[in-house]
């Protein structure tokens, strides 16, 4: 079954509610996001693919999470100020979220993606089309540049 995430309502940065659906028609690469992780210099190539597809359609959104670790202490201003100043980041971030256990959206739907299961730790990537329908989900090793994550998002562009 298709899992899609048009429905889900999520909390801004600002504590505001947001649903997914506002995104519809762009390719959204999802990734909970941590300041003091091994894999947060990702936040730069995470950025990057902002900058080279954000013109084309692709949304990158970031949902800082604590569950791994205890490697995202931060209050939301301090990881905002972090990304930015450190890695240069601007993508969407959003509310701190729980991505395993007592899960929050949008960790409780986009995990009964195939394949389903708990995120495993930071930095896992679930790339959802322009129908809001997840089409893949990228374990944390995964580099924003790897070609396999880049020809992902290129050919939900192209669709």
């Amino acid at each position: 079954m298709a899992i899609n995430v048009k429905e889900i309502s999520v909390r801004d940065a600002r504590g505001g509610e947001r649903s997914l659906g506002e995104w519809a028609g762009q390719v959204l690469l999802i990734v909970n996001v941590a300041s003091r992780c091994g894999f947060t210099r990702q936040y730069a190539g995470l950025q990057k693919l902002q900058d080279t597809y954000g013109p084309q359609g692709l949304a990158v959104l970031g949902f800082p999470c604590n569950d791994f670790g205890a490697q995202e202490p931060g209050t939301l201003p301090e990881i905002q100020q972090f990304c930015s100043s450190t890695y240069g980041a601007s993508f969407q971030l959003f509310d701190k979220v729980h991505a395993t256990g007592a899960k929050s959206e949008p960790y409780t739907t986009l995990t009964q993606a195939e394949p389903a299961g708990d995120v495993a730790w930071n930095f896992e990537k679930f790339l959802v089309g322009k129908d809001g329908t997840v089409l893949a989900r990228f374990k944390s090793g995964v580099e924003p540049d790897s070609t396999e994550l880049t020809q992902a998002i290129e050919a939900a562009l192209a669709a």
